[in-house]
């Protein structure tokens, strides 16, 4: 009886083997994107969570936001980096240059100031060069 249900699901699961191939022609890299603004609160409360905005800069017509790094330096420090992805292909891609807003949440978990860095690009001697945040916290009004 296993090996009948050993067969039944190989047969069902062999046509999917294939479907994974790496060479069904979209190759494609990871890359970092400049981030040029990023929108925090004034303020944090513990234990609530916050919409972060970031506008990071979209360099070609072939560069697709993939989503966020966002690196525990520390207890309260944090490293963000927008990734994006490039295709390999020979389809031509336009050249414009276009600054794109993106969000992530953050919970604030601690009761101390928080620190964000934001990888802005890195400078003429290629060491990188970030956006810094500092954000305090407060008590909630009904002092929870």
């Amino acid at each position: 009886m296993r090996r009948i249900i050993f067969l039944v699901v190989l047969a069902l699961l062999l046509p999917f083997a294939n479907s994974c191939s790496i060479d069904d022609g979209e190759n494609f890299q990871f890359v970092t994107l400049q981030i040029v603004d990023a929108e925090l609160p004034d303020f944090f409360e513990p234990n609530q969570t916050y919409e972060i905005k970031v506008t990071y800069v979209r360099p070609d017509g072939c560069t697709f936001f993939q989503g966020f790094d966002v690196t525990k330096r520390g207890q309260t420090d944090r490293d963000v980096v927008a990734i994006g992805g490039v295709l390999d292909n020979d389809t031509a891609c336009t050249q414009a240059i276009e600054e794109v807003e993106a969000s992530f949440q953050f919970m604030v978990l601690y009761d101390q100031e928080y620190h964000f860095r934001f990888y802005a690009g890195d400078d003429a001697n290629g060491m990188p060069e970030y956006l810094e945040f500092t954000v305090p916290i407060t008590e909630s009004p009904t002092g929870n």
